[in-house]
């Protein structure tokens, strides 16, 4: 396993930077060219020039160069098979998918022409990733879905992407729904298409309050005032009947959501519209969700807002403008060291994992 991450797209300026830095750090490797290859095998790469090509193909990509990623591969033919990155594991693929990824067709085109041959899996990225006029033009080419490909927009929440599978026949099923509703994606908009295109193609959802606010419908939540600061369990939250698994370290959100509120699930899932509706009729922004056996838990709706993937930036201003409140600090006792050391290593993963 590679220690470091390289970037889905790396600046090679600051990367040399680093090696330099670390050739500074560590005087033993000697020279320059060796901090280099150190560097870059750090990252998964099996040199420092298979990195600096990397840099430029990416590169290249997204500032839709095709004229600069037509001189690469003709230069270096592997590149066409090769994963753009450069390293051995990469969901963004080769050059054609990952051009895919970001929607640059006239690059698809071209590569296609040189002969790449990832068709389908460009063809899945492109839906993965809402770029539904590639996608087509890679259905065009040749690509077809395979049984896998609607989970990709289930993970990442992509409501065209899904509608688009759904149009060539693909068949939606409970697996769908949970990986839905567990994903590390916050996607409201896309969430709430997915499971309405779902509900329309026969898929039972319960008429429960913490699935009004993952359709997004604030009309179901209405016939639900009674329960506004009603508390509900994982299995609310998650129901093993849409296929949600039993191990709830799968359901990856910012906070454990167990024992904690409506207002607590909205948060987390970035429904600021349900979340001003919800405070607008009582809902307790002081609510604690569940301690666990560890001592880990008691957290507010607002300690949400703070550590929830949707707010590393603006959206703690915006979550800050609904509430306009100060909330309570959330309990983590000495016991619970480990269980927090546990959280925030799942949490890690699911950021991690959004590097999609």
């Amino acid at each position: 396993m590679p220690d470091r991450h390289f970037p889905v797209r790396p600046n090679l300026e600051q990367l040399k930077h680093r090696a330099k830095d670390l050739l500074r750090a560590e005087p033993s490797l000697g020279k320059l060219a060796h901090a280099q290859h150190a560097l870059a095998r750090s990252y998964g790469l099996p040199s420092w020039p298979r990195l600096v090509l990397a840099c430029r193909m990416t590169d290249a990509i997204w500032r839709d160069d095709v004229e600069a990623v037509r001189e690469l591969v003709l230069r270096h033919p592997r590149l066409l098979r090769e994963n753009a990155r450069g390293v051995a594991q990469s969901n963004w693929g080769p050059p054609m998918s990952y051009a895919a990824n970001l929607g640059r067709d006239r690059i698809i085109a071209m590569l296609r022409e040189l002969g790449a041959d990832d068709l389908n899996f460009a063809f899945d990225r492109a839906c993965l990733h809402g770029r539904i006029d590639t996608a087509r033009q890679l259905y065009a080419r040749g690509a077809r879905p395979d049984a896998e490909s609607l989970d990709g927009p289930c993970e990442t929440q992509c409501g065209p992407g899904f509608a688009y599978l759904l149009e060539l026949g693909r068949e939606v099923n409970l697996s769908h729904i949970a990986l839905l509703l567990q994903t590390y994606s916050r996607n409201p908009q896309g969430k709430h298409q997915c499971l309405e295109a779902a509900a329309a193609r026969g898929i039972v959802l319960p008429d429960t309050p913490p699935m009004a606010i993952h359709r997004g419908r604030i009309d179901l939540l209405e016939h639900h005032l009674d329960r506004i600061n009603d508390t509900f369990s994982h299995e609310d939250i998650y129901p093993p009947s849409l296929g949600c698994d039993a191990d709830h370290t799968k359901a990856l959100h910012g906070t454990p959501l167990a024992g904690g509120g409506l207002l607590h699930l909205a948060v987390d899932n970035d429904e600021i519209e349900i979340a001003q509706w919800l405070l607008s009729h009582g809902a307790d922004v002081n609510l604690r969700a569940a301690i666990d056996a560890d001592g880990f838990g008691g957290h507010t709706p607002l300690f949400g807002c703070v550590v929830s993937q949707p707010y590393a930036s603006d959206g703690v201003r915006r979550w800050h403008a609904c509430f306009s409140i100060t909330a309570p600090t959330p309990t983590c006792t000495p016991r619970s060291a480990n269980a927090c050391a546990s959280w925030k290593t799942r949490r890690c993963t699911s950021i991690a994992m959004s590097r999609r």
